[in-house]
């Protein structure tokens, strides 16, 4: 599958909603790549894992963490995660922002999304759980998402 004409997929619980542009097929695993959508306040918890992502700010303002570093990112802007660094952001927006984000190596992102979506329909599941299925993935999930208070630690 070269593309993606699924539909969306949600996750309330992180304000997100995404869609899977390429996935990893199209790269021969190399790479994927994803839109993501964020509601102001919104993004996902402290995470690592061992792909790099890099991410282009399309529409809006967010707050990013990397390691312990903080700083905002705008509309045009790109950054660079690489992998196995710790990292967060937060949509600083006062309307939802989007994201496109580059994967690699690819992962089906499809599947992890969904599988998420499914973990989290209840709101933010325990622990435990959400430490669960991160194992399954190679992500490591290590404190929460980033709240618009963090703002003042903004370098």
């Amino acid at each position: 599958m070269a593309a993606s004409t699924d539909a969306p997929i949600a996750i309330p619980a992180l304000g997100l909603t995404l869609w899977v542009r390429l996935s990893p097929d199209t790269f021969g695993g190399a790479a994927s790549v994803i839109e993501t959508l964020h509601a102001p306040g919104f993004g996902p918890p402290l995470h690592r894992h061992a792909e790099t992502e890099v991410f282009r700010v399309l529409q809006g303002r967010y707050l990013m963490r990397l390691d312990d570093r903080c700083f905002e990112i705008t509309e045009g802007e790109v950054v660079t995660v690489p992998g196995g660094t710790p990292h967060a952001f937060v949509n600083l927006s006062d309307r939802p922002s989007r994201q496109l984000v580059l994967i690699t190596p690819g992962m089906h992102a499809d599947v992890f999304f969904r599988e998420l979506s499914a973990l989290m329909a209840g709101g933010p599941p325990a622990r435990t759980a959400l430490d669960a299925f991160g194992r399954q993935w190679g992500v490591e999930f290590l404190g929460p998402p980033l709240q618009l208070d963090d703002v003042a630690n903004v370098a």
